[in-house]
């Protein structure tokens, strides 16, 4: 069994100091008591998480960042396993239609797709369209729904979220504040923001896999930040799975708000992969 992180550990103190002032008020109000002050603590912590958030979305951009609709990105992507690469790298071209439509086309020709639509993926290849195998759409809107852009425009706007400040921290080797940010479904991302630029420098979330019961953690890092249309943009993304380099993009191209049709995320399964073709 993995023991809980130091900084974990400090969540869970503050967690249980929040429930037990707000008891403390509820049970002092009942016996007609002045109700106790919330714990100034907590509080504190809290509302640095809060400010310090604030900075980040301001330093991305601002309301520019807030609005954003949709992203065109065009560069090239590298995958590899146990950290070690696999490829020398493939092109792509990826089109974002916020919340919740993405489609990803690779290879010089552009002739395989990725296209994502609510909580549906499909594999567009010269064969047909199909549906993307279970464990990939699962890991994918895992990740979405962890994302830096779900987290700093969604998660923060909903009823029941907790802030956390959990102290200084090193980040791809620059200094960072760390954040923490709990939905109300017991989720929790955190965040490292450059105490200088308050930029993200990285997003880390755990998740325990329901076949082996074990607890996994992945990582995204940001660097080569630009400003693209008034927003503050990183040309380049790192993601990491239990340590190991699992995926780097390098931009070269980003274009926001381009107003992208709805059709270029619509997908229509043609053939099943797992149904052996039919003997002629």
């Amino acid at each position: 069994m993995r023991l809980l992180s130091f900084w974990t550990m400090q969540r869970l103190v503050i967690f249980l100091i929040l429930v037990g002032s707000a008891f403390a008020q509820n049970a002092g109000a009942a016996r007609g008591a002045p109700s106790s002050q919330a714990a100034p603590v907590a509080q504190a912590n809290s509302t640095k998480a809060k400010a310090l958030l604030d900075q980040a979305i301001q330093a991305l951009g601002g309301e520019a960042y807030l609005n954003i609709q949709d992203v065109s990105q065009q560069g090239r992507t590298y995958s590899f396993h146990h950290g070690e690469t696999t490829s020398t790298g493939v092109l792509f071209w990826r089109f974002v239609k916020f919340p919740d439509k993405e489609r990803i086309e690779v290879t010089k020709q552009r002739d395989i797709a990725y296209v994502y639509n609510g909580d549906r993926g499909y594999e567009i290849t010269y064969k047909g369209t199909a549906g993307e195998e279970t464990k990939v759409l699962t890991d994918y809107l895992r990740r979405r729904e962890h994302s830096l852009e779900w987290v700093l425009r969604r998660w923060l706007k909903e009823p029941g979220v907790a802030l956390f400040y959990e102290g200084a921290a090193l980040a791809a080797d620059k200094p960072a504040d760390q954040v923490s940010v709990m939905n109300a479904k017991n989720e929790s991302v955190t965040l490292y923001l450059d105490t200088t630029t308050h930029l993200p420098i990285k997003k880390t979330f755990t998740w325990r896999d329901p076949a082996d019961k074990l607890l996994n953690t992945e990582e995204e890092v940001y660097d080569a930040y630009r400003p693209t249309q008034g927003i503050m943009t990183p040309y380049s993304i790192s993601r990491f799975y239990n340590g190991d380099m699992s995926n780097q993009r390098f931009l070269n191209t980003v274009t926001y708000n381009t107003g992208l049709n709805d059709s270029m995320f619509q997908a229509r399964t043609t053939y099943d992969p797992t149904t052996p073709p039919a003997q002629k």
